[in-house]
């Protein structure tokens, strides 16, 4: 199975996007088309039966654009002082000499050479070197000031936009002018006499034509793809104003040709006017309209705007500067004090302090030594260091942030479902609409003139509704109402830290009515430390096992208390665990100057704890299910497992096997983890919001409710094996709750899968991360009624972008069907009509922005 994301343009409306959603469906080997209006992309999952040029084609076909990205490999550079074609057959053979060169072309008139080349084998700077070598000069490149190409696309499509807009109104302005001055006879307006209807209507007929022509060259957009959607039976808002403009300019030429032939009432009956402000009215919505859809993904630019745009590698000893592009996993990079760090990698020389901020959102700087990563974007701001490329363009961090970013702005969310259908029949529809109203007041005033307003007769008046009704209907605003919030919430989201990986989630997380959060490294901090070390029976004063260990400075050997023995033999045996626990007695036993002794026969025992084998002595360490397990007594420390237990302390169970006679229990070795400052306070704020919050982990029931009291969760589920916790979370979901699940573990990804809305935590692993629906960048606990806030500002911006836009279609077009006519009530002029059309797109797409101003949960 393969993903793709194509770039398409020339949509208009939602129309568009479900005529081209239908379309690639329709193909074999399609298994997920979405089109997204607002980022005009094109999400398609298809397998190995098709290939992404036939799903191109397909969407050519029907009069939409597909736009590619320009090749990564290919470079233009100007060059200078090349006088004829020897130059530039000079320069040509030069660098085609070159290794990893694909091909070269020097254009003489332009001065450029376009370059194709292997990045991995050669380095644009090393074309322009070859360049200088052959005696000419190398230019700089147009740079990629915007890393953003769509960016720069859609501002060329805003100017031109406007563009026409103004040419439109310019001749709009007079058109409608020299068509209602003769009509208000209450205020004497200057009018030129040579046009005046009633004497030169022929003259006055023409002006208006001739005026109206380069208006509909300016729109000539809305003819060219909404006659071809109605040949293609798939008619789109461009349809509807093309249709309604078309029907007025022809009737306006009929007349025109009865005033030719003698005619001259025929004057009163031309609607050039109405045709000419109704498309420069919405050539002014949809310029404002792409502008507002150009601030929607601001938050990507500021992402991509994050990046460096250079690099200093080393190369054979020398500094070097180099464009970002260039950069190859392995090269070593060289960051001074101030600067950023260009790629993702690893510290191999010097100390520093990186400022992570805008990937984790925590203020303080990291101390990075040798072996640290670095991340790309991230400052560096104190020391000097150099550090190895390990992930370059597209794999870094950075990169994955936003193309996590991009593919949520994409995605569709359950509440537009209902958009969707509706906006794959309205255009249908609102042309069922017009003809039949249409014709219903040709009839009505046909056979009753009384129902005609001043100066209408049937055909005309039938026109104007039929002109009203087309050009009200505005599938734009159902169209645009979900994604445009959707990209909003998911960029303010990525700005405060949190990534939500789709529509689907955004919409989901407001539902949510319990959350279980993970324990360890989620709710504490996850850097356990050894507290307690309590010996039983013989183990409570016992000689270390290796003597060699603790010689005396006189040579004899030093007789340690049975809980050094006890802390030593548990953290040589741990030594081989990768359990936080583990760590903690490990850790511990070294900060008290123990020597970690050699073991073997090494065994982790899931969710239990671990079996090992040390000078003969066989060791058990591990929770109360383990020593039940293998029927060992624990009355001897039952009171202090139960005072550890309520201090919120994790007892680990260490019982030993000497003479193979049976383990029996030698002690306690307590751990603690504390509890992180922004815990209780996202619990307060959850609980505010009516949210049961529990907590789920694997300690035993006592260290589990004593953390659980400290933080005010509500409900605690204990001694819960990791394969288990995803079954914990189905019990919830068996309830009928919504359940959403925090972890930061390897161990959490099948309850992140299992639950309605997986949360991990940033600084846990890759695969919690992918299990995960949110990802949060930092480790405060705070984001998380942060995200969930988020979802409802962003479901009751959704809901009030479709309550107007159904809301406004359903009120309009009955008023400009003349449904307000028949109580006596006004006619809708088409003009007012492209008026509220227009708006009415701006108005939803400026209630999504208004989402800009969320703050995080304090």
């Amino acid at each position: 199975m393969e993903a793709q994301t194509l770039s398409i343009g020339g949509m208009t409306c939602a129309a568009c996007a479900a005529r081209i959603e239908r379309t690639v469906k329709k193909l074999p080997g399609i298994t997920t088309a979405t089109v997204n209006l607002a980022s005009e992309k094109l999400f398609v999952e298809f397998d190995n039966t098709i290939q992404v040029t036939a799903i191109k084609d397909a969407v050519i076909r029907i009069g939409y654009e597909v736009l590619e990205k320009p090749a990564s490999s290919q470079v233009t550079i100007p060059i200078g002082g090349m006088t004829c074609a020897a130059c530039s057959a000079r320069v040509e053979k030069a660098i085609r000499k070159v290794e990893g060169i694909e091909s070269v072309s020097v254009n003489l008139a332009t001065e450029k050479a376009t370059v194709a080349y292997d990045p991995h084998k050669v380095r644009v700077s090393a074309i322009k070197e070859v360049i200088e070598k052959a005696g000419y000069t190398a230019l700089d490149a147009s740079k990629k000031e915007a890393v953003d190409e769509d960016r720069l696309r859609k501002e060329k499509a805003i100017r031109i936009l406007w563009t026409k807009f103004i040419i439109a109104i310019s001749l709009a302005a007079p058109l409608l002018y020299i068509a209602m001055a003769p009509m208000i006879t209450w205020i004497r307006l200057p009018f030129p006499k040579a046009l005046d209807p009633m004497n030169f209507p022929l003259v006055y007929a023409l002006v208006e034509f001739l005026l109206v022509i380069p208006i509909v060259a300016a729109g000539n957009r809305f003819y060219i793809v909404g006659f071809k959607a109605l040949v293609q039976r798939s008619p789109n808002m461009d349809s509807l104003i093309a249709l309604g403009t078309s029907a007025a300019i022809l009737y306006s030429l009929y007349n025109v040709w009865q005033i030719i032939l003698g005619n001259f009432k025929a004057v009163e009956s031309l609607y050039f006017e109405s045709a000419g402000v109704i498309i420069a009215l919405i050539l002014l919505g949809k310029s404002l309209e792409a502008v507002s859809k150009g601030k929607t993904s601001e938050a990507i630019k500021k992402l991509m705007g994050l990046a460096p745009k250079t690099a200093i590698i080393i190369e054979n000893g020398v500094e070097k500067e180099i464009p970002i592009d260039e950069v190859m996993p392995g090269d070593i990079i060289l960051v001074k004090p101030g600067a950023k760090i260009p790629v993702d990698g690893t510290v191999v020389d010097g100390h520093t302090s990186i400022d992570e901020s805008m990937l984790t959102g925590e203020s303080m700087p990291v101390d990075k030594d040798a072996g640290a990563d670095v991340y790309a974007a991230t400052i560096n701001t104190s020391g000097l260091i150099r550090f190895k490329a390990t992930k370059i363009g597209g794999e870094t961090a950075l990169a994955q942030i936003i193309k996590l970013v991009e593919d949520a702005q994409g995605s569709k969310a359950p509440i537009a479902q209902l958009a969707d259908i509706v906006s794959g029949y309205f255009v249908p529809i609102v042309c069922v609409i017009a003809i039949l109203s249409g014709t219903a007041w040709f009839i009505a005033t046909t056979f009753n003139p009384a129902l005609l307003p001043a100066g209408y007769y049937p055909v005309k008046f039938a026109l104007t509704i039929f002109i009203s009704v087309l050009v009200i209907a505005c599938p734009c605003a159902l169209g645009l109402a979900t994604p445009t919030a959707i990209m909003v919430a998911t960029g303010k989201g990525a700005e405060n830290g949190i990534l939500i990986k789709g529509g689907e989630a955004l919409e989901t997380t407001h539902k949510v009515t319990t959350i279980v959060f993970d324990k360890t490294g989620t709710i504490t901090e996850g850097k356990p430390k050894a507290t307690d070390v309590i010996g039983c029976g013989e183990w409570a004063a016992a000689p270390v096992v290796d003597a060699e260990t603790t010689k005396q400075s006189d040579g004899s050997v030093a007789e340690a208390p049975g809980s050094r023995r006890l802390l030593q033999l548990a953290a040589s045996a741990e030594k081989g665990s990768e359990h936080p626990l583990g760590q903690a007695i490990v850790q511990g036993a070294l900060e008290s100057g123990l020597e970690l002794l050699p073991i073997e026969n090494f065994e982790s025992l899931t969710g239990r704890g671990i079996s090992a084998e040390i000078k003969g002595i066989k060791l058990l360490a591990g929770n109360k299910k383990l020593m039940d397990e293998r029927s060992i007594a624990l009355d001897a420390l039952a009171a202090e497992s139960d005072r550890l237990a309520e201090e919120g302390k994790t007892p680990m169970y260490i019982a030993f096997d000497e003479k193979s006679e049976g383990f029996k229990l030698a002690g306690i070795i307590a751990v603690a983890d504390t509890v992180k400052p922004s815990s209780i306070t996202a619990i307060e704020s959850l609980h505010k919001m009516g949210i049961e919050v529990a907590m789920i982990t694997g300690d035993n029931k006592k260290t589990a409710d004593a953390i659980a009291r400290q933080v005010g969760i509500d409900r605690v589920l204990s001694e819960v094996l990791p394969q288990d916790k995803s079954n914990e979370v189905k019990k919830l979901q068996d309830e009928g709750r919504k359940v959403a699940m925090v972890g930061d573990g390897i161990n959490d990804a099948p309850a992140l899968a299992q639950a309605d809305i997986g949360i991990a935590i940033g600084s846990g692993t890759d695969v919690a991360m992918e299990s995960a629906d949110i990802v949060l960048m930092r480790s405060d606990l705070m984001d998380v009624p942060t995200a969930i806030n988020l979802s409802k500002k962003t479901i009751r911006n959704i809901k009030q972008n479709l309550f107007w836009a159904f809301g406004y279609n359903t009120v309009g077009i009955p008023i400009a069907a003349g449904l307000l006519h028949i109580f006596g009530g006004p006619l809708l002029n088409p003009i007012f009509a492209a008026a509220a059309m227009s708006m009415s797109s701006v108005s939803v797409l400026t209630n999504a922005l208004r989402l800009k101003r969320f703050k995080a949960t304090k």
